[in-house]
């Protein structure tokens, strides 16, 4: 006969159904009793989430004696809300490290009871476990403290800064050189937090932490050191600043004194102005008035003139002053062959007349060359090459490179320049002994 089996459990709540073959487990959560924790405003605040403390309230291993080691993780809110508060950060580097909640509570949260979810995820059997944190916000005395200074620490993540064994020793060595009465470590950042990047997984660098401290008395000398203008310059230079107290922090915090902040908050003048709120009614201004009936029309036709008509006006003047310099003004071809030397207009008319000649020819292309174009003389043997048409052909309307009229003009033309070139070059009235003389 089939059996089915199926476990809820609820704190100490079970329920079992009895007729099928397998069994089917629900997990659900486990709640625990809250948890009061009583910190200062102002003060820095840090809580560990212990995996010890969620370990026994998962299953251990299936074999006896084995050690239970399971990944766990943790995820934080504010009750009622998806996120935390915005002055609390959580931080949980591997799911084999204990989670650290850690901020520095506001004044505004003074008296009001800041209730945190914290739900535990087992990895393996994935089983969770949930118990709440409240946090009870207290007023602190002489908050805040009058003098701050932030510092950067290189060599540190922001979870090894918030063990409270370097913690101590942090505020130990800055104690040394500060000479306060009471010393606070106001908050801790991340340098991710505040734009730095990711460093690479080499020579085991670090993310930076920033520890901010506060203190009732000034600053010291030594701290003031990074404000003088030789260490301004160094740092300016990305050179280390000479500090003669560095020596105190060397040993276990490498600081970036360039990145010191020192904060006197006895000299900040406050700019708070009180705002002075009204009834938020706007003040009688009588009622609406519409434009009277009796209002006379207004004759547009000036303006048109003035918009359309003087402008369209001066565009015509311009274009017919542009249009006479472009064709009234031109000089003509005569002109242009007067001031064009002879020789050159020779030369343009027989290249002209060619082109003119090849573009006719280039019509039909089965017309036979004309003589003038084909060779006298063979190139190899030098004889004498009979034309390639018959006597019988009738090459009178075959197209001639050169025409017998146009060469016969050409020649008119050449004789013409020589002679003009002559009686310009020649001497008047003397001519070379037994030679003639040049004409007058």
């Amino acid at each position: 006969m089939l059996c089915y089996l199926e476990h809820v459990s609820f704190l100490l709540f079970s329920v079992s159904y009895l007729p099928f073959c397998f069994s089917v487990y629900t997990i659900l959560s486990k709640v625990h009793s809250d948890r009061n924790v009583y910190p200062s405003a102002g003060v820095l605040f840090v809580h560990v989430l212990e995996r010890e403390y969620f370990k026994g309230e998962f299953p251990p291993y299936p074999k006896p004696g084995e050690i239970s080691n399971d990944p766990i993780t943790f995820n934080t809110n504010l009750m009622g809300y998806p996120d935390r508060p915005g002055w609390l950060r959580y931080i949980q580097r591997t799911p084999y490290s204990d989670g650290v909640l850690y901020g520095s509570p506001t004044v505004e949260n003074v008296g009001k009871p800041t209730i945190i979810e914290i739900t535990a995820y087992n990895r393996r059997t994935f089983e969770t476990a949930r118990h709440n944190l409240i946090i009870n916000i207290m007023s602190a005395e002489d908050f805040p403290l009058p003098y701050q200074a932030e510092f950067f620490i290189r060599n540190m993540n922001v979870e090894e800064m918030l063990a409270s064994e370097v913690l101590g020793d942090f505020l130990g060595a800055v104690k040394n050189v500060w000479q306060p009465e009471r010393l606070n470590a106001i908050n801790i950042t991340s340098a991710l937090d505040r734009g730095g990047r990711v460093p690479l997984p080499i020579n085991d660098m670090k993310e930076g932490v920033y520890v901010m401290v506060g203190a009732d008395v000034p600053f010291s000398s030594c701290l003031r050191e990074v404000e003088n203008p030789q260490n301004q310059l160094r740092c300016s230079q990305e050179m280390e600043p000479v500090i003669t107290c560095d020596k105190k922090f060397r040993t276990q915090f490498h600081i970036d004194w360039c990145k010191i902040s020192l904060v006197d908050n006895t000299k900040q003048v406050s700019t708070f102005q009180e705002v002075i709120r009204g009834e938020g009614i706007l003040p009688d201004g009588g009622e609406y008035k519409p434009p009277s009936d009796t209002l006379k029309s207004r004759d547009y036709y000036s303006d048109f003139l003035i918009t359309l008509a003087v402008p369209s006006a001066i565009a015509l003047v311009l274009f017919l002053i542009l249009a006479y310099i472009m064709c009234c003004r031109r000089e003509g071809v005569e002109k242009r062959n007067m001031q064009t030397p002879d020789i050159q207009l020779v030369h343009h008319s027989a290249i002209q007349k060619s082109t003119k000649e090849l573009r006719d020819m280039s019509k039909n292309r089965e017309i036979a060359w004309p003589l003038s174009t084909l060779p006298v003389f063979h190139p190899v043997t030098g004889e004498i090459v009979p034309p390639l048409h018959t006597d019988s052909y009738d090459n009178t309307s075959m197209p001639l490179m050169q025409t017998q009229q146009s060469e016969t003009a050409v020649s008119e033309v050449a004789g013409v320049v020589f002679q003009r070139r002559a009686m310009t070059l020649a001497p008047v009235g003397s001519s070379s002994a037994g030679g003639p003389a040049w004409p007058q």
